[in-house]
């Protein structure tokens, strides 16, 4: 019978061993690998004539008959057979070998991790996991972020300020980051940003624009962040925390091109695109007079709005297996999302956005053990999303209450030892104590 479909798809598996078949599909399904599971020799055979497979995965040993003799019959007749990659236990090592001199891409021997099994196809057939990068999006899936990248592109041909809006964690030096790489393709080109709302009223003149040796006792000769920024991007976050006398200072700034370190005698020509960030109305803001309107329109010339995650859910999905890939690569341990899981992230509204939805996927991986997180991963203590409406406070109060329930999850989950807890947290006993004791924690409780 003729194959029916002319483009290679997908993996052909022919596994007899129902545990081990039913593994491996249910992987290549989280992977969003297409597969195929043959329980014997006669359905992959069928199949493999039937359809164009990008790969073939056969267990050597079958009920009805022996996977390195049909592909060994099937090659010597000159019949094409898709890159394979057998399964085989130790005593067919030998055969497998064989195999590999007569044109089969590799083996593995059992039992595996399914880690070393996806190297192995990545390497054999790269096709397979071509969806991983067909988009190209690097900002999201959603079509509304699909447009935040094409109006980001057409503006990187222009050197005009650029104002980034939106929410709190909705990805705003993302958009920052990607636009920057438009603008400069060069990797070395430097990227710095600043929190405006992370540095002190009195210290922020001397991070941007640098210090002078001998400005204040000890001081030594430290560029700004305008100086390590040149020939590439400054961005600045958050632009509306930024205290009024300093504003009329950036400004300044940014019209000459030119900078004073602090307890300087002259000025520093400098050369860089500035990127603008805030989750604050600044238009209002001028209005009460808490922004300077000088400022306000040198850098809003272009408005580029974030939305929240909450309006483009398809990224939620996006977002949380890129996250995994982050944590499983920097943890040398893989971990996925179950489809189970994914639903239940994508039914959350996650009033912090993006930077809610990565601490709740990195804490869960943390925890879990089997590898697939489901929604109960979601659902523990401090781990749990919260469903309550969002309401504005102290950003201060915010990360004390998270800091609480954190170590309070992390002695839970350690019986109340505090050894290990600290050994957890990445910190020492003493300081473990000292946090517990100012943010009112007993141990007794654990």
């Amino acid at each position: 019978m003729p194959r029916t479909d002319p483009q290679p798809a997908g993996i052909c598996l022919i596994e007899d061993d129902p545990i081990m078949g039913e593994s491996l599909h249910r992987f290549f399904e989280l992977e969003e690998v297409p597969c195929d599971w043959h329980h014997s020799l006669g359905e992959g055979r069928r199949a493999l004539s039937e359809r164009n497979y990008c790969a073939l995965i056969s267990d050597i040993r079958l009920p009805d008959g022996n996977g390195a003799d049909f592909y060994s019959d099937t090659t010597t007749s000159g019949a094409e057979l898709p890159p394979t990659l057998f399964i085989t236990g130790y005593g067919s090592i030998d055969q497998a070998v064989q195999l590999l001199k007569r044109g089969a891409r590799d083996y593995i021997t059992k039992p595996f991790e399914l880690d070393e099994l996806l190297v192995k196809l990545r390497r054999i057939c790269p096709a397979l996991f071509e969806h991983e990068m067909a988009s190209g999006n690097q900002l999201g899936a959603s079509p509304a972020m699909q447009r935040v990248e094409q109006i980001l592109q057409q503006l990187s041909a222009y050197d005009l300020p650029v104002l980034i809006t939106g929410e709190s964690g909705v990805g705003k030096e993302y958009a920052a980051r990607y636009l920057h790489a438009c603008r400069h393709p060069d990797p070395e080109a430097p990227f710095v940003a600043l929190n405006c709302a992370a540095i002190p009223s009195d210290l922020i003149e001397a991070e941007l624009f640098g210090v002078a040796p001998g400005a204040f006792t000890g001081a030594v000769s430290r560029p700004g962040l305008f100086e390590q920024a040149e020939g590439g991007t400054l961005f600045l976050d958050e632009v509306g925390e930024m205290p009024l006398d300093m504003q009329a200072k950036l400004l300044r700034a940014v019209q000459e091109q030119r900078v004073r370190r602090v307890g300087g005698g002259s000025d520093i020509a400098v050369d860089c695109n500035i990127l603008w960030a805030t989750h604050r109305d600044l238009q209002e803001m001028v209005e009460q007079h808490a922004f300077r309107e000088d400022l306000y329109f040198r850098i809003s010339g272009v408005q580029v709005e974030i939305p929240p995650l909450r309006e483009r859910r398809e990224d939620i999905q996006w977002f949380a297996r890129r996250f995994l890939e982050i944590f499983s690569r920097e943890s040398q341990r893989r971990v996925v999302l179950s489809r189970a899981a994914e639903s239940h992230l994508m039914q959350c509204d996650w009033p912090g956005n993006i930077r809610q939805l990565r601490q709740a996927v990195e804490r869960a991986a943390i925890f879990n053990r089997s590898g697939i997180l489901e929604p109960a991963d979601f659902e523990r203590g401090a781990l749990a999303i919260p469903s309550c409406p969002w309401s504005p406070r102290p950003l201060r109060d915010y990360l004390q209450e998270c800091e609480r329930w954190y170590i309070n999850e992390v002695l839970e989950r350690n019986g109340g030892k505090v050894g290990e807890s600290a050994a957890q947290l990445g910190i020492s006993r003493k300081n473990l104590w000292e946090r517990m004791q100012r943010l009112g924690i007993s141990n007794s409780r654990h």
